[in-house]
């Protein structure tokens, strides 16, 4: 297995400096070293606007098809509607993203972006959706459509373009300021999106969506081209760039593993996300939008904690943490699932927050570290994947809350990923040993 990946931009050569001075400044420099790359500061500003464009909508989204249905069902619709494209053009832009350079993929995504939040805002400033409309959730469930192809065909490239813009020693820290980034704006974003609501309307956080795109678009501009596209995989059709991608991900079966552990942990583990709008309800937490806002930003703080923990962290002992991580998320998600008080609610999230974001993270940084260079676009759509098939797991769990209720819908498939952590911590030793 090839264990230290590629790089291919002059400016990022040579290895990891290790830092002086006192242990306080070594652990600061050690925690923020990919922010020495200027590169890495560019692609990180344009993820500030799609983080917090992305947080925003997940919120507001979810929390308007509910007040304008009232329907467990629907949410769910709305997370199948965002993952079929998801499913279907992940693998394909896996591909694009191997024989293309990335940034391109990343820019004309954008823009298609600007598109639909800006249509969508307007939809939202004429009154047509809105409670006085209840046919119009359809408008949510096309952009969420629409989205859905959009992250298809962007999520492989912006993901795989970490690894060609920072040293090998340096991935796994660049991958947690990345998560740390997402989970600032997991803080901010719903947050701010709940006050909104409340103060102004959902126009108002469609506009402020649509201007944070905007910047991260002009972001990415600046960044340089990187890598270099692989010029066999333009001589054949996608489908046979993906097959030889999938071939070359079953004959590494170290990447398998962490593969298929992430995406397990990701279908039973992210649908709470989804359903969280009916646990506001007054049957269950009985809070308002803006208090489900700051539950949100709760979980945020965590997923910050596990973020900084990981980029301090050296790269052994990697694959006990996953595995420990993904047992954690499931038992709190179980406490979270059946809990009535805030106050325990408020706790529980901030270790949901914590263990979601050192299972993505590491998984993440595992797969990008050991895959080869040229099958890295394609190894990194497989789970890109991953987060299409958990908002089909999102769909089941809304159509299930509508028969059992969200508490019994999200604590059941906290279950089933407690159970099959447990079987994979004992039959998979290979993945325990991983550093």
């Amino acid at each position: 297995m090839n264990n230290k990946p590629d790089n291919f931009n002059e400016h990022i050569t040579g290895e990891e400096d290790t830092p002086g001075g006192g242990p306080a400044k070594q652990y600061l420099a050690r925690t923020f070293t990919s922010f020495d790359n200027p590169v890495y500061r560019l692609y990180y500003l344009s993820m500030v606007g799609h983080w917090s464009s992305m947080n925003m909508q997940m919120f507001a989204r979810n929390l308007l098809v509910w007040y304008i249905t009232g329907s467990g069902a629907i949410l769910g619709i709305l997370a199948l509607a965002n993952a079929i494209p998801m499913i279907l053009l992940t693998l394909p832009g896996g591909v694009l993203a191997d024989r293309m350079q990335k940034k391109y993929i990343i820019q004309v995504c954008q823009v298609i972006s600007i598109v639909i939040t800006a249509a969508t805002t307007v939809a939202l400033v004429i009154g047509y959706l809105s409670p006085d409309h209840p046919e119009s959730w359809w408008v949510l469930a096309v952009s969420g459509l629409l989205q859905g192809a959009v992250m298809g065909f962007m999520m492989p490239a912006r993901t795989a373009i970490v690894s060609e813009i920072v040293k090998p020693k340096q991935l796994m820290n660049a991958i947690s300021m990345n998560n740390m980034g997402m989970n600032i704006f997991r803080i901010a974003s719903p947050a701010l999106a709940g006050f909104l609501v409340d103060v102004f309307d959902f126009w108002v956080v469609y506009a402020v969506m649509t201007v944070m795109i905007i910047l991260s678009t002009v972001c990415i501009f600046f960044v340089p081209p990187t890598g270099t596209p692989s010029k066999a995989t333009h001589a054949r059709n996608s489908f046979s760039d993906v097959l030889e991608g999938w071939r070359y991900l079953k004959g590494e079966k170290t990447l398998l593993i962490v593969l298929v552990f992430c995406v397990i942990a990701l279908i039973l583990g992210s649908p709470y996300g989804n359903l969280l709008p009916m646990f506001a309800d007054a049957s269950i937490l009985n809070i308002s939008a803006t208090t489900l806002g700051f539950l949100m930003t709760v979980s945020g703080v965590g997923a910050i904690c596990g973020s900084l923990i990981l980029a301090s962290l050296h790269n052994r002992g990697r694959g006990k943490i996953l595995i420990f991580s993904v047992l954690m998320l499931s038992v709190v998600l179980i406490v979270f699932s059946f809990s009535r008080w805030l106050s325990l609610s408020m706790v529980v999230i901030a270790f949901i927050g914590l263990g979601s974001t050192i299972q993505m993270a590491l998984g993440n940084s595992l797969i990008q570290y050991y895959v080869d260079a040229a099958y890295r676009g394609r190894v990194m759509s497989f789970l890109m994947l991953g987060f299409g098939l958990s908002s089909l797991g999102s769909f089941f769990a809304g159509i299930l809350a509508e028969g059992i209720g969200a508490p019994w819908a999200v604590g059941s498939l906290a279950i089933a990923l407690f159970i099959v952590t447990l079987v994979i911590m004992v039959a998979v030793p290979r993945l325990r040993k991983l550093d």
